[in-house]
């Protein structure tokens, strides 16, 4: 008999989403397949699968411990947030005879579907840093007789949802700092920055409104700039590892001695990030917007306004930076949906009587006296109700009105 052989052997997940990407967030199910195609028949013992998800972090320092001695010391801490493991063919025991027991693959294509579902507590955001990292995964091994096992891995993406739309993170943030140079004896004038954006959280593609104010009094020409960071931070073995990253920046112009400029929302984007990690007792991944004025030969003047990046966007609905008069044109517009666009007229006087309280007026003995137009106008306003207390007389007196009003009355009273 003829072993055939493995030609191929991969794990494929089933995609929740339209980009064909593997994505998914705590207590999701991750469902998929192991293919296994083969040449000729071949002869299986076990069929396994080990779904993983492990932040890890790993960094070495060098030390000297005198003359001519140095050592490397190694900083590693892991974190486990998925272990499954699950049987797709046959067994795992390690049994005397390893003929038997055995599944038989004749030639052809073979998927073994799998499903497992994520943890409910809260997980780590998938992140690759430069001091550790955060990787979900499967595993699938194949094990025949007297072979040694095949084994092949393919990750998938967790985020842990953070939802920007709350009080936390919609509160404006803004700062105040300023600094005075001083050369030798001499000192000039002070350096001012003020700066606010509307929100903390924002998400990936989102740009940021910076609005700031910058005086220059001092005899320097500075320029104010923007630039948005990452800090990755990464703890193991009471030691702590920071990395800080330019993600975006913009650029102002050239502010000469006594000027003042003014950012009236300056646009700052937001590049395609990993969103922030607050939870993971080992990694954290932070971002914060850094508005500064660069001083030549001095300590530049900067401010820092923390941000998170978040994976749920803005709601409509949800925006604080929108005005007063915004939000009244709008509610104004869901009254008018409930509302006509002309009120209805009120019943008349007439229907709003009975027919017992109308009064009864004896007209038959006056008809011969009041037959003509004077009968008619009669007939026509006898239900009518008397004027509003508002209205003005269409007759006045001569002189009534000159007399009542007083010439230093504004015409808008």
């Amino acid at each position: 008999m003829v072993l055939g052989k493995v030609k191929s052997f991969f794990v494929s997940y089933d995609c929740l989403n339209d980009s064909n990407v593997p994505v998914f967030a705590s207590g999701d199910s991750v469902s998929g397949r192991v293919i296994i195609e083969v040449t000729g028949e071949i002869r299986v013992k076990s069929l396994n699968i080990h779904a993983k998800g492990l932040a890890k972090v790993r960094w070495t320092e060098s030390r000297n411990a005198g003359s001519n001695t140095a050592y490397t010391q190694n900083y590693t801490e892991e974190v486990e947030y998925l272990n499954h493991r699950d049987i797709l063919i046959g067994h795992d025991r390690d049994d005397e005879n390893p003929e038997e027991g055995l599944t038989t693959l004749h030639t052809g294509r073979h998927e073994y579907p799998f499903s497992f579902e994520l943890p409910q507590t809260a997980l780590a955001t998938s992140f690759e840093g430069k001091h550790g990292s955060v990787r979900y995964w499967v595993k699938a091994e194949l094990h025949r007789p007297w072979l040694l096992p095949m084994k092949v891995k393919k990750e998938f993406t967790v985020f842990e949802h953070i939802d920007i739309n709350t009080p936390l993170l919609l509160s404006p943030q803004a700062g105040t700092k300023d600094k005075t140079l001083c050369c030798w004896f001499c000192t000039s004038g002070p350096i001012s920055l003020s700066a606010k954006i509307e929100r903390r959280g924002y998400t990936p593609g989102e740009s940021i409104q910076i609005f700031a104010e910058i005086e220059n009094c001092s005899s320097r020409v500075v320029v104010p700039k923007a630039a948005i960071y990452q800090t990755q931070t990464f703890y193991a073995k009471g030691k702590v590892k920071e990395i800080k990253q330019l993600i975006a920046n913009l650029r102002g112009e050239p502010l000469p001695s006594g000027k003042t400029d003014t950012w009236n929302g300056k646009m700052l984007k937001i590049p395609p990030v990993s969103p922030s990690i607050l939870d993971c007792s080992i990694i954290r991944v932070e971002y914060s917007l850094m508005v500064y004025v660069d001083i030549p030969r001095a300590i530049n003047l900067s401010l820092s306004l923390p941000l998170v990046i978040g994976t749920i966007p803005l709601h409509p609905f949800g925006s604080r930076t929108s005005s007063v008069s915004s939000q009244c044109s709008m509610a104004m517009s869901w009254l008018g949906m409930a509302l006509p666009e002309r009120p209805e007229a009120p019943p008349s006087y007439s229907e709003c009587i009975s027919q017992e309280q109308r009064p009864s007026l004896d007209l038959t003995a006056a008809r011969e006296d009041l037959e003509g137009p004077l009968f008619a106008y009669i007939q026509e306003f006898r239900f009518q109700p008397p004027p509003l207390y508002s209205e003005i007389d269409p007759n006045p007196e001569p002189g009534s009105w000159t007399e009542e009003r007083r010439p230093d009355s504004c015409p808008s009273r």
